[in-house]
């Protein structure tokens, strides 16, 4: 008798186990099959997201944003690796890889392969060697980075629960080939329920694609331990997809809360400033020893001025008249550091110095006063009084940085020249001109404007006398005979040769006669020669100006 039901046992045992081990091999199969392709899914579906995002905002033609998309691509497909045996590429018209989220090499025979593996609308699973490694694959084409992107595993890990689980039968068949007639019919019994009930919950979870869904675990066997694996498998790939999805909203807000920030803080800080800032913000609090133009304007008598205008009139024409110079010296590279009463301090050179800051600060100090007579037609056709203003500026080494506390600062310039920057506007008014610049400065734009020397003064906080000058863009024939008479004069008015200077200044006024610095001079002069000055005499004067 047990030698006729032995037999008949072993063959149920080994049908039974034939037939279980071919169930988990295609239910599991079948779940690592569907989840290569939901792979494949999430990826193409974050491209295609990406590129409408580039579409609707107009910048698929930016090639840098395209490429931080791609990059961006790229992190993705990371996030969506469970193994350091997986790998995600993708490759060109020509088979040269275009992304990967490891080091790969293909050969030109593999690269023939894989563009030749691809057929459009066809998601199915193929093998192919990449780098010499045999690993299944599933791809798709994304035309518009002319990509073909592969999501690969090794061969022998994609297939390891399946192999597994057949040596386990195998095992199992002949090990149960050894127990009792009464072991074995308990033993199938207790095989197939949990096996059924297992396949059972995969193909479900296949079918609906919910990751919450998980597999009973009836037993503490092989089954058992199975789809506890699995059970551990979907719940990190849950895992995974969560952290996924909660990373790229919080990149999305992240991104949308910079760009609110530059958007808002560029009314204030410049640009460049912004974007040092984001790029180190740690950085920001140290200051540097730069040497930049430093430029002053003040509109005169502006007390008088306003007080015989109403409020709404006379913050109307202030904000046209600071919006029309502020473009100046905007387009010119430079800064607005602050805004004083009427008055406007600006810098150029900082925070991104340029080649010839120094000769665009002049040429903004002469648009400056160019564009105030466009400032005041309109003034004259509102019946509003007209502006004058008088520009200073200096050039010299100053110390900028962000001045002040964490809950306030000011990225500004401090330092002597920027006093004396603030001095030489003060100076505009007593010698009658728009624009007045240092020597430092006027030894910078020489070769490029023509200047001429106003005088040599000791001006309020800083020691010694310095040079300044007055500058044009372009002169006359007339101007420049002026230009050159009264450099001259000057040369010779500091040689205390006060008759040959006082000859040039003469002439000058013949040339000029309304010359307000010529006057002065020839004023001095006369003076110097009826008083001559005491041997230590420099010609510096010394001014009282603010």
């Amino acid at each position: 008798m047990i030698a006729i039901v032995l037999p008949l046992i072993v063959v149920g045992l080994v049908v039974g186990g034939i037939s279980a081990s071919f169930i988990a091999r295609n239910a599991i199969s079948r779940v690592i099959v569907t989840f290569m392709n939901f792979k494949t899914d999430q990826l193409s579906q974050y491209m295609d997201g990406q590129w409408r995002i580039l579409q609707e905002n107009n910048l698929t033609d930016r090639k840098d944003i395209v490429v931080a998309a791609q990059a961006g691509v790229e992190a993705y497909a990371r996030g969506l690796l469970l193994s350091d045996t997986e790998l995600v590429f993708a490759i060109d018209a020509t088979g040269a890889v275009a992304m990967a989220t490891g080091a790969v090499t293909i050969s030109d025979a593999e690269k023939k392969t894989l563009l030749a593996s691809v057929i459009p609308g066809n998601r199915s699973l193929f093998e192919v060697k990449v780098g010499g490694v045999q690993r299944v694959a599933s791809a798709f084409a994304f035309q518009p980075f002319g990509w073909t992107v592969y999501i690969t595993e090794v061969r022998a890990v994609f297939y390891r629960d399946v192999t597994r689980i057949t040596y386990q039968t195998i095992a199992l068949i002949i090990g149960g080939s050894a127990i009792a007639v009464v072991l074995l019919i308990l033993f199938v019994a207790h095989l197939t329920g949990p096996l059924a009930r297992a396949a059972g919950t995969m193909k479900g979870i296949i079918s609906s694609n919910d990751l919450t869904a998980r597999v009973n675990v009836d037993y503490r066997d092989e089954i058992g331990e199975m789809s506890q694996t699995f059970n551990v498998m979907i719940g990190e790939l849950e895992k995974a997809y969560n952290r996924i999805k909660g990373y790229a909203f919080q990149a999305v807000m992240a991104q949308k809360k910079e760009q609110k920030i530059r958007t808002i803080f560029q009314k204030y800080v410049p640009r460049e400033l912004i974007d040092r800032f984001f790029a180190n913000p740690e950085g920001m609090l140290v200051g540097e020893n730069r040497t930049l133009a430093i430029l002053f304007s003040d509109i005169r008598s502006f007390t008088t001025i306003s007080e015989g205008m109403k409020p709404d009139a006379l913050v109307s024409g202030l904000n046209r008249y600071f919006s029309i110079m502020v473009d100046v010296i905007m387009n010119r590279g430079g800064i607005i550091d602050k805004y004083i009463g009427d008055a406007i301090m600006a810098m150029f050179g900082a925070p991104v110095a340029h080649e010839n800051d120094a000769l665009q600060s002049v040429l903004a100090g002469l648009e400056m006063v160019g564009s105030l007579e466009t400032f005041n037609v309109e003034q004259r056709r509102r019946g509003e009084p007209e502006f004058h203003i008088g520009v200073g500026i200096n050039y010299g080494e100053v110390t900028v940085g962000n001045i002040g506390t964490e809950k306030k600062m000011d990225y500004t310039v401090i330092g002597d020249m920027v006093n004396v920057a603030s001095r030489l506007e003060g100076l505009t008014k007593p010698y009658h001109q728009a624009l007045i610049i240092s020597q430092m400065l006027q030894e910078k734009v020489a070769r490029d404007l023509p200047t001429r020397l106003v005088d040599a003064v000791a001006v309020k906080g800083r020691r010694g006398g310095i040079r300044i000058y007055t500058v044009r863009q372009e002169l006359t024939a007339t101007e420049k005979q002026v230009y050159d008479v009264h450099n001259e004069s000057m040369d010779y008015y500091f040689d205390r040769k006060f008759e040959t200077a006082l000859s040039g200044f003469e002439k000058v006024r013949k040339l000029v006669p309304d010359d307000t610095l010529a006057q002065m001079m020839v004023e001095r002069c006369k003076d110097m020669i009826q008083s001559p000055p005491p041997e230590d005499w420099d010609g510096v004067e010394i001014m009282k100006t603010k």
